[in-house]
């Protein structure tokens, strides 16, 4: 299913920014009297797409910009199939089991397998779920995975990475990657991860280092 987001707005917290260089991560924000500057970091292939082989030339490039209470955080990725929707989420840890994991919205590639989307949210040390205790949630999809009708109670969880999912098993195929049904779209019918910030330690990604 197509979708048109451009813009996600957030409500968990601040940003500054990362610079990275193939595998290896450092805090490259310059200082300015004016206030931060925009700073990016890498997304690479994620751990499941390398194992297999398939999108060997995906990447992406992650750019938050600080707008005192909102981050702007713009995503352009490259090396993935062409005219293909994909899916974009806040991550507990970078490969499976993922953890908790917040929907932002939606990358669509033209032709050329290139895409580029802004996020409008909190996107920093403070990105966090908490569910102080059990209640009741909507069940709006029974199928292919099924809503939960309540949540579980959980202290405040932080997520710190990043990742990119085929929004159908059948693009997922057509890349030469597995056919997995996973739950990260709107639909729950997604497909495996193609991107990720799986270059950073897994306790210690990205939004880690953005101080609001």
């Amino acid at each position: 299913m197509k979708r048109t987001t451009t813009v996600r707005l957030g409500a968990l917290a601040g940003a500054v920014g990362l610079g990275l260089t193939g595998a290896a991560a450092s805090v490259a924000g310059p200082a300015s009297a004016a206030g931060p500057k925009p700073i990016s970091f890498h997304m690479v292939r994620s751990a499941n797409a390398q194992a297999i082989g398939c999108l060997p030339r995906a990447r992406a490039t992650v750019t938050v910009t600080p707008k005192g209470p909102v981050e702007r955080m713009r995503v352009v990725a490259d090396g993935l199939p062409a005219n293909t929707d994909f899916d974009l989420f806040v991550i507990q840890v970078p490969d499976a089991p993922f953890g908790m994991s917040w929907y932002q919205g939606d990358l669509e590639t033209n032709g050329s397998g290139h895409a580029a989307q802004t996020f409008v949210g909190r996107f920093s040390v403070e990105t966090f779920s908490v569910a102080p205790n059990v209640a009741p949630a909507p069940v709006v999809h029974t199928t292919p995975i099924k809503d939960a009708d309540k949540n579980p109670a959980t202290l405040p969880v932080h997520q710190y990475h990043l990742g990119i999912w085929f929004n159908s098993p059948k693009d997922a195929v057509k890349a030469g990657c597995q056919s997995a049904v996973t739950p990260f779209n709107g639909e729950h019918n997604a497909g495996v991860q193609a991107l990720s910030t799986r270059n950073f330690p897994a306790l210690a990604g990205p939004l880690s280092k953005i101080k609001p």
